[in-house]
């Protein structure tokens, strides 16, 4: 196809042509790479004029140059320089080059549709498969359609059948189920002509395996029936199914109650054939006879007895039964047991009359042996616990209570009477019904009322006590006879002392009163070792005062008495009692130390005092108490008040308002309860300072009375001769240097005397060094003060150096020399030094 080209096209194509060259925004702009190789073109084409002059193999160089130039740039310009390269025509007009243009545009677009041309054939050739592929299958559909409308119709036909047959089925399964179901509630039913039959057999046994049969079917029924109680004649066939139950629960109370008698009947007859009731209780021992004949029916007997058991729950007559087997057997063992018990008791009240102890121990141990062979004969026969085992041993113990209680109030003893509390606190309580709380439940009550009536009537003794045998104890007079007792007892040591060999000897005599007797502690351990209560180290030494029998018949009865009712009373209880017997033992021991006053000496009677205060305060710190007790009084001091404040206002007695005399007097003259706590140890411990303070002042006096009285003479004229100038002490007669001396030479003399018989009380009362040394100190300071005191005075007394050497008052260096020189005790200061280090 030719192509015209007119010259207005021709302008066109060089107008485009400048516009691609321009300098400024060109149409199509060069990279500088295409720009290189057009300047390299040109200057390869520079070299020759024309085409026409080269010749062939330059023209190919020159063609194969530009090949390899052009073919260096990029985009559409240089593939047009190859071709125009390429096809070695020669172009020399604008139309040439544009028709060569046009046929190399031609061309390229062809090469570059080449692949997609291809393609749309290969597309073509598929479409052409795929239209036969698809005539094909519709082909096959039509065959399948055909098939699943044939397939469709056998389906529905089949699954017809077997719904037919599955609806069959059901309905068959539903009369099934609906006709066990009505047999199932029919038998409910009918039922109850068989029972009644089966319980009317004459060869119905109540203890084998078809009778529980019977009970477990009863049973069901009735409940049954008792469910669904508005069916039509539930009514009637529950009555009928109750008749039944009560026919089954006669047999078996029958049953079980002539099994009862007859091993009552069992055990009797061979009493009865004996004779004499209690010579046969006495030839069976333990009532093995009373035992055996109930164990050997125990295992038929049981079985009946559990099937009632496990039905107590269901029927309320099942609960009947068992509460009349129950009493049935009470009622038998009872008729056994009663008589036979309180007579045993009574025997043995009568084998142990006098001896209270004894009676009740083996009282106790009779009656716990009882319980436990009824305890477990019971459950032999039956499994649940009932009350009204406890009540009946109760009943039995009740017959050791009843001949017990007469005894135990008459006791007047109070060691018979701890000794009681004891074995039914002990032995008893804390052992037999603690190891065994369920047999001895019913004992453990009887023999906690009777350990009641026995500490009551033991706090009853023990206010009598207090009163008759302390307060008001009337001493021997051995019970006075100090120091002539301690004396006597520490001779019989010595001598004791003496005839034993040299090598067993002690080097203190006084510690072989120990080989005579026992000390405090030891003793008072004796006392309580039945009690176990802790004791303390002894702190009193070893003494003839130490001895149980040396100390004073009050104040070994109020320890004795209060290490009986420490085991046997209640804390409270025995914290009052404690409280009155300290407070009577005091005024015991006070009184025997003014009779010792007046009989002996000062001396004397206040360390008996404090002896036996000590041992009180020893004694009774083993026990764990607080003898600590509230006292409860009435303050009727406002009431006088308020009566005198009333006689003074007669005029206002009947006043309206609140100036009403007799108003004011009701308001203001009440009585007040005041609370006041007594501490018996602090009384002891007063008790015992107050006597330590009257032996000292009575101790100093007998070492150190002329300076004393001395002293008190200065004191007064000091206080008189204040009114009076210039007199001095030295003038009055009774301060004359020779008086004084003669105070001062007696006061040596008493010294010298005196101490030695002072220490040797304290010794031979005390017997312990530390106790002795505690209370010779003060002693000792008060000598040494007054002596001081004496110096200090006839210093400032106007006494001349002459008249100070002829009275010869000592240092207080010579004083304490003195006093150390005139002790018993070896080596005084460096004990006391350690006494006070420790102190």
């Amino acid at each position: 196809m030719a192509v015209t080209v007119t010259d207005e096209d021709i302008r066109n194509v060089q107008d485009k042509l400048f516009d691609w060259e321009r300098s400024e925004n060109p149409v199509a702009p060069l990279t500088s790479d295409q720009i290189d190789a057009l300047q390299d073109l040109e200057e390869e084409f520079s070299k020759f004029e024309f085409f026409g002059d080269l010749s062939i193999s330059q023209e190919d160089d020159l063609h194969q140059s530009a090949l390899n130039v052009v073919r260096q740039s990029d985009g559409d310009v240089g593939k047009c320089f190859v071709n125009l390269l390429q096809s070695k025509s020669r172009i020399e007009t604008t139309r040439q080059f544009l028709s060569w243009y046009s046929d190399v545009e031609e061309e390229l677009l062809h090469e570059e549709d080449v692949q997609y041309t291809q393609f749309m054939k290969q597309l073509t050739e598929r479409k052409d498969e795929c239209t036969v592929l698809l005539t094909q299958i519709e082909a096959a559909l039509g065959d399948l359609t055909h098939l699943t409308g044939q397939y469709q119709s056998v389906s529905s036909r089949t699954n017809s059948l077997h719904q037919v047959s599955e609806q069959l089925l059901a309905d068959q399964v539903k009369l099934n189920g609906l006709y066990e179901e009505v047999n199932k509630r029919l038998q409910y039913f009918t039922s109850v002509d068989s029972l009644s039959s089966r319980l009317a057999s004459p060869t119905l046994s109540v203890a084998s395996d078809a009778f529980v049969d019977i009970l477990n079917r009863l049973d069901e029924c009735i409940e049954y029936m008792t469910v669904h109680i508005k069916w039509k004649e539930s009514n009637t066939y529950l009555v009928k199914y109750k008749h039944c139950l009560s026919r089954a629960i006669a047999l078996m109370r029958s049953y079980v109650i002539d099994a009862f008698q007859h091993a009552t009947q069992q055990v009797l007859a061979p009493r009865a054939v004996g004779g004499n009731q209690t010579e046969q209780l006495e030839r069976d021992t333990s009532f093995a006879l009373c035992y055996g004949k109930f164990q050997a029916s125990a295992p038929k007997v049981k079985q009946v007895i559990i099937q009632i058991e496990e039905r107590v729950a269901r029927n309320q007559e099942y609960e009947s039964l068992l509460a009349e087997c129950h009493h049935s057997y009470f009622s038998q063992r009872e008729q056994l047991l009663g008589t036979g018990v309180a007579t045993a008791v009574s025997e043995l009240a009568g084998q142990h009359r006098g001896d209270h102890c004894s009676l009740v121990r083996s009282g106790c141990a009779f009656l716990v042996h009882v319980c436990h062979d009824e305890y477990q004969l019971f459950y032999q026969f039956f499994t649940l616990h009932t009350p009204q085992l406890t009540t009946y041993l109760e009943g039995l113990c009740t017959s050791l209570y009843d001949v017990l209680r007469p005894f135990i109030i008459h006791i007047n003893h109070l060691e018979t009477l701890a000794e009681v509390c004891s074995i039914l606190r002990l032995e008893m309580l804390e052992e037999h019904v603690q190891n065994n709380p369920g047999p001895l439940e019913a004992f453990s009550k009887i023999a906690w009322q009777l350990l009641q009536d026995v500490q009551e009537r033991l706090v009853f003794r023990a206010h009598c006590y207090l009163q008759s045998d302390i307060l008001q104890y009337r001493p021997a007079p051995g019970d006075l006879a100090y120091p002539e007792k301690l004396e006597m007892m520490e001779s019989i040591a010595q001598s004791l002392q003496d005839q034993t060999p040299q090598s067993l000897r002690r080097s203190d005599s006084r510690s072989s009163i120990v080989s005579v007797g026992s000390a405090t502690s030891q003793e008072v351990a004796r006392i309580n070792s039945d009690n176990t209560v802790e004791q303390p180290r002894s702190r009193t030494g070893n003494s003839p005062a130490d001895l149980h029998g040396m100390w004073y018949p009050t104040v070994r009865r109020t320890l004795v008495c209060l290490s009986r009712l420490y085991r046997c009373v209640d804390r409270t209880i025995f914290q009052g009692l404690s409280q009155e017997a300290l407070s009577v033992c005091i005024q015991s021991v006070a009184s025997a130390s003014q009779a010792i006053t007046a009989r002996k000496s000062p001396i004397d009677g206040e360390l008996f005092q404090i002896k036996h205060l000590l041992i009180l305060r020893e004694q009774i710190a083993p026990f764990q108490v607080d003898f600590t007790i509230k006292e409860m009084s009435l303050d009727f001091s406002k009431m006088k008040t308020a009566a005198f404040s009333l006689l003074q206002k007669k005029r206002r007695l009947f006043s309206l308002g609140t100036n009403n005399a007799l108003l004011e007097f009701l308001l203001e003259g009440t009585p007040q309860v005041k609370e006041q706590l007594l501490d018996s140890r602090k009384e002891v411990d007063r008790q015992l300072k107050a006597s330590c303070e009257a032996f000292i002042n009575h101790a100093t006096s007998q070492l150190a009375d002329p300076v004393l009285a001395f002293l008190q003479k200065a004191q007064v004229f000091s206080s008189m001769s204040a009114e009076v100038q210039n007199v001095k002490l030295s003038q009055q007669p009774f301060a004359q240097p020779a008086a004084v001396s003669e105070i001062v030479a007696e006061t040596k003399r008493l010294i010298k005397a005196k101490l030695p018989n002072v220490q040797r009380s304290m010794q031979l009362y005390l017997a312990n060094r530390e106790t002795e040394f505690i209370l010779f100190r003060p002693i000792k300071n008060n000598v040494l003060a007054l002596l001081a005191r004496l110096e200090q005075i006839l210093a400032n007394g106007g006494y001349s150096a002459e008249d100070l050497l002829v009275i010869a008052c000592p240092t207080p260096e010579q004083a304490a020399v003195l006093l150390s020189s005139a002790s018993l005790m070896p080596g005084d200061s460096v004990r006391e030094e350690q006494l006070d280090a420790t102190t």
